[in-house]
């Protein structure tokens, strides 16, 4: 069996690199991993991290010797039907979402862990504030946690699906749904915990992300008290380290399809 000298960076000490690298005996040096791999699971990584951006760089596979065009063909036409079974958004049929809310919905299951982990932080029945909640995902994850949640959201259509989808999965008692301006009920609301998730656009498509590149993130954070716990969701390749305070975390998939894939990064400030 052919192997080849694998060599991938630069990843972040606090990311799950095994989880994102897979199988190998990984020696690494700072950011940088080099192990030996056959070449099916060398051209596997090459497949599925061709094209990353992750916490502000370009993470770079180099296979030597190169693979063949077969092996890559084959492990780029894998990696398109992984894409086809990644962690699903709302699982309940009766849930409604715009095209927005499809586009940038937290995957139910991330969405309840992340209201898990917010409840054990807090303690049952304390308040977040979903400053930014569009349809709901990450509002009724903290509300099927144990949590109560103020969700805001200043698109009327959008914060009525929102309601809806409360409704939808039987936690409309624990959800409150505003329709106003995030940076003013972020400056009069005190919360336990402060959740945000600002519009990614069309950021979502490009490369390195900056505190910078996001002006509505800057103008809520000038506004949570800083004694506040807040945390962040934000894209795979924005840079932390422009969110100086902020502990970051890379949260993965759950299904077969993403379970090696960084699905987003929680920032936070607890």
């Amino acid at each position: 069996m052919s192997t080849h000298r694998v060599r991938v960076g630069p990843l972040p000490a606090w990311l799950d690199r095994a989880r994102l690298v897979g199988p190998g005996a990984w020696a690494w040096s700072d950011e940088t991993g080099e192990a030996s791999l056959s070449t099916r699971e060398a051209a596997d990584l090459a497949a599925r991290l061709r094209g990353l951006t992750l916490a502000g760089h370009a993470v770079t596979v180099d296979v030597q010797p190169p693979l063949r065009r077969p092996a890559v063909r084959a492990a780029r036409t894998e990696e398109a039907r992984r894409m086809r079974a990644t962690t699903p958004g709302f699982t309940h049929p009766g849930a409604r979402l715009d095209e927005e809310g499809r586009r940038f919905l937290t995957p139910e299951a991330l969405a309840l862990e992340l209201g898990r982990r917010a409840d054990a932080l807090l303690g049952p029945d304390r308040l977040v504030l979903d400053a930014t909640c569009g349809c709901g995902g990450n509002a009724l994850g903290f509300a099927r946690a144990g949590l109560r949640v103020l969700a805001c959201e200043l698109d009327p259509e959008r914060a009525a699906l929102a309601r809806h989808n409360a409704r939808t999965y039987g936690v409309a008692e624990r959800v409150e749904v505003l329709t106003a301006d995030a940076r003013t009920l972020v400056a009069s609301t005190p919360a336990d915990l402060v959740f945000v998730d600002v519009p990614w656009g069309s950021h979502r498509d490009l490369g390195r992300l900056t505190a910078d590149d996001l002006p509505l993130l800057g103008e809520l954070l000038a506004r949570v008290p800083p004694t506040t716990p807040c945390w962040l969701k934000l894209p795979a390749g924005f840079d932390p380290s422009t969110l100086p305070g902020f502990v970051p975390e890379a949260i993965f998939g759950e299904a077969d399809g993403d379970r090696r894939r960084v699905k987003l990064l929680l920032l936070r400030r607890d």
